[in-house]
């Protein structure tokens, strides 16, 4: 905790610096090098000669654009004595107040009942009781907030007594306990906020204390990351598919890329599956950074997996010779707005090499959300990052405050340049819709 504010100082003065410096030459060749790759594989990727710069007018514009992302970024403040589970800050006007309800939920609730989930043998789903922690913080809460917060949909803290654990879940007062290694799935939550994508679902790291409900090896002392459950998320009846809400292979996802789902084709229309064409790259660019694969690339088809990844030893990795084989997994929409899409199970790969990346992740996209991209852009997703993990105490002291972060967050934006060179390759379209 010592020390975080000058550390958040730091990275919000180097923040301007790195729009005006170059980046080293190992990394452009290796950008250039996996944007040849792509285009080689490619058919349809623009030759040098059909690119056209830029226009100085457009590139003045755009810089204008990208430093106006981090006018805010001067202001940060990361207070050394707030010891709140949640910190709450103006600093990060990208939590809502809904996300921070959940997080604080996440974080404090005291767990009441449990359940298993099918086919997922390490993860609990877990009720959770705000009623403690609303105890202790009922006097910096006013009345007219907790109201307000009652009337939400789904709303985590509504004073209901439900009779069951199903009732408690239906409510939206559930959870589900992940496993320690899964905590990359707390910064992908803060990741999503930040580039102002908002699919991926509140998340917070904690420990347990003993209890008659959880067992041994959930209040051992071990961190895990605590994901809020949303009951409105669409599942299949099919209970060997039910982590999706619809089933598609990649020749299928390919060909509703190429039709442009709900701009030139109706959404309902085969091979549309009634989620927007925007969607896709917003997962994506998501699923990029994070290195994501079970979900788009479940077999591993589009980098080389270790001998001992589950897709290697569950003989999928067998199936990238035939494409009809490859599934999508985690293709998830909510029941009430079916068109956009929910990211869950977002635990990738925080250590996965440059020169290794997955660019299969990417194929077929052809446009990115601007709002995401500018920030990529502007170099200063390090400071905005660093700030929004601050919120979770416990995640934030557990992985060294800014300078354990700091190498994870960097790792990011590496990943982002790589992106960005690879969209600037392919000319690619920026949605200001999304």
């Amino acid at each position: 905790m010592k020390g975080a504010t000058k550390h958040l100082r730091e990275s919000d003065r180097v923040c301007k610096e790195q729009q005006a410096v170059k980046r080293p030459g190992r990394v452009l060749k290796e950008q250039r090098h996996v944007s040849k790759e792509l285009s080689e594989r490619r058919p349809n990727a623009p030759t040098p000669a059909d690119r056209k710069e830029p226009a100085p007018k457009h590139e003045a514009a755009a810089r204008k654009e990208e430093k106006a992302v981090c006018r805010d970024d001067q202001r940060a403040h990361l207070p050394d004595g707030d010891l709140r589970k949640i910190r709450r800050s103006p600093d990060t006007p990208w939590l809502s107040d809904d996300d921070l309800q959940k997080m604080e939920l996440l974080a404090s609730g005291e767990v009441v009942s449990k359940a298993r989930v099918p086919a997922h043998g390490q993860v609990l789903q877990a009720a959770l009781d705000p009623g403690s922690f609303q105890k202790q913080n009922g006097a910096k809460t006013s009345s007219r907030e907790l109201n307000k917060h009652r009337a939400t949909q789904h709303a985590p803290l509504r004073r209901v007594a439900p009779e069951n654990h199903s009732e408690r879940c239906r409510r939206g007062g559930c959870s589900l306990l992940k496993r320690p290694d899964d905590w990359y799935e707390v910064l992908a939550f803060h990741l999503d906020r930040v580039l102002g994508l908002n699919r991926a679902l509140p998340a917070v790291l904690r420990t347990f204390p003993q209890s008659d409900v959880l067992p041994y090896r959930y209040t051992d002392g071990a961190p895990r990351p605590v994901v809020w459950w949303d009951p409105d998320i669409q599942h299949l009846d099919d209970r060997d598919n039910d982590q999706n809400s619809v089933p598609l292979s990649w020749p299928q996802y390919q060909e509703l890329l190429r039709v442009h789902c709900g701009k030139e084709a109706e959404l309902t229309a085969a091979p549309c599956v009634g989620v927007n064409h925007s969607e896709w790259g917003r997962l994506a660019l998501f699923d990029f950074l994070l290195q994501v694969n079970d979900r788009l690339d479940r077999c591993c088809c589009g980098f080389r997996p270790d001998p001992e990844e589950s897709c290697v030893e569950n003989l999928l990795y067998a199936k990238c010779r035939n494409d009809k084989e490859l599934v999508l997994v985690h293709i998830l929409v909510r029941k009430t707005d079916p068109s956009r899409m929910v990211f869950i199970d977002n635990a990738g790969r925080p250590h996965q090499p440059a020169d290794n990346l997955n660019f299969r992740l990417v194929e077929g996209i052809d446009e990115y959300p601007e709002q995401a991209v500018s920030l990529l852009r502007s170099g200063c997703l390090e400071g905005r990052l660093l700030r929004s993990l601050y919120s979770d105490r416990e995640f934030w002291e557990g992985h060294g405050g800014a300078p354990g972060l700091r190498p994870l967050v960097r790792t990011l934006e590496q990943r982002g340049r790589i992106l960005l060179q690879n969209i600037r390759d392919r000319r690619l379209r920026l949605n200001r819709d999304l």
